[in-house]
């Protein structure tokens, strides 16, 4: 055989890895930024909306695995990044993918995903079998590990390992402080139209504070499009200063980490701003943290929820949404104090997705009523924020 031939027919060699907790290191060919990170792996079944996804804070300390063959050919734009802040680091650690990416095929595209994330310094691999990482993620939870890429395939294998198995892992984290707002912002656009882009909100009827958890772009211009003169403040925004703002409802943000430990010194805000009888709404940690507020608990869940097309059965309409999730942590239903009522609850697994407060005008939803990416079969709920709004103002 020639050299030639010889060439033809050797294994390209591999430029990425990843390498779990437990010593297991999967092969595959890198793509976006060059180096390693670490973080807890999950399987997100969204078949469209990577880059929303990509850029949702509340992925922070994940590497995210996608189970839709096909990610990357419509390539990425301006328009539908989900951080607010662009300057800080992408919350992601990584990103999983089974085929390589092709070449952008849509109207909207600007770049190449490589491109991308090469720019937001987010770690990629392709060409493993996501099918048999997602199964083992089913089988035995998802395990903290180390995605690197090395354009040369040379690692220093024991120490990823060494990196993997040492990682602490999110249970127990607090993941807030890398997403928030550094300072205080007011908020205008408004929703997308196709042709016209991004507007801005017209005469505002409803004062609304936002607490930043790691919010979502989407979150603030459904509250924007419903009439809300939007100001967002910090995660360690005191009480006082809040209330200051003479608000008509405060908004609880999504956001990453453990709901318990950011919880130390969100949970006594939300508690003051509760006893106000101020209206409140929070989705995802937002959700968590009020539940906490009142008395629940929450819970690491094995294997959580990452996707764009959830059952969730919604009690006070006796009707089944579809919905977008994202949550390593769920709220203990059976931790529900008398005067927090379900709402909501998964077709899943039966976990607990929403509660409303029986003595005070306070609503939270785990799910991502804001829908980027995802159905939009839960934006009422935002129609429902101003409703209660509406009536304590009219009390």
């Amino acid at each position: 055989m020639s050299a030639h031939q010889a060439n033809a027919w050797a294994q390209p060699i591999p430029t990425a890895l990843l390498v779990l907790a437990d010593g297991t290191v999967i092969e595959g060919f890198g793509l976006g930024a060059t180096g390693q990170a670490v973080g807890e792996v999950c399987f997100n079944t969204a078949m469209t909306g990577y880059e929303e996804i990509l850029t949702d804070p509340s992925y922070a300390g994940q590497i995210i695995t996608f189970t839709f063959p096909h990610i990357g050919n419509v390539g990425a734009n301006e328009e539908d990044i989900e951080t607010v802040n662009m300057a800080a680091s992408a919350g992601v650690r990584g990103m999983i993918i089974h085929a390589p990416i092709t070449d952008p095929s849509n109207h909207r595209a600007t770049r190449h995903l490589d491109q991308w994330l090469k720019a937001r310094n987010i770690v990629g691999l392709s060409g493993i079998d996501t099918r048999a990482l997602t199964a083992l993620i089913r089988e035995n939870g998802m395990p903290n590990a180390v995605i690197a890429h090395a354009p040369d395939g040379v690692f220093d294998l024991p120490a990823l390992k060494r990196e993997a198995a040492g990682w602490p892992g999110i249970d127990g984290m607090d993941l807030v402080p890398s997403v928030t707002a550094a300072q205080r912002y007011d908020w205008t656009e408004s929703t997308w139209t196709l042709g016209e882009g991004y507007g801005q909100r017209g005469a505002a009827k409803y004062k609304v504070v936002a607490i930043d958890y790691g919010v979502k772009r989407n979150i603030l211009r459904l509250l924007a499009a419903e009439g809300c003169d939007v100001t967002v403040v910090p995660a360690t925004a005191s009480a006082q200063e809040i209330m200051s703002l003479k608000p008509d409802g405060v908004f609880l943000s999504n956001g990453p980490g453990d709901p318990a430990e950011t919880g130390k010194y969100a949970v006594p805000v939300i508690r003051d701003l509760l006893a106000s009888m101020v209206p409140t709404f929070g989705i995802c940690l937002g959700h968590q943290m009020m539940a906490l507020a009142v008395g629940a608990k929450t819970t690491k869940m094995h294997q959580g929820h990452h996707g764009a097309n959830h059952p969730v059965m919604d009690y006070t309409t006796d009707k089944v949404e579809i919905v977008s999730m994202n949550h390593g942590f769920a709220v203990d239903a059976a931790s529900l104090p008398a005067n927090a009522k379900e709402t909501h609850r998964s077709l899943f697994d039966g976990s607990n997705c929403g509660i409303a407060l029986t003595d005070r005008p306070a609503f939270s939803v785990q799910h991502h009523p804001e829908a980027a990416p995802g159905p939009q079969d839960s934006h009422y709920l935002f129609k429902r924020f101003v409703a209660l709004m509406e009536k304590h103002k009219a009390a």
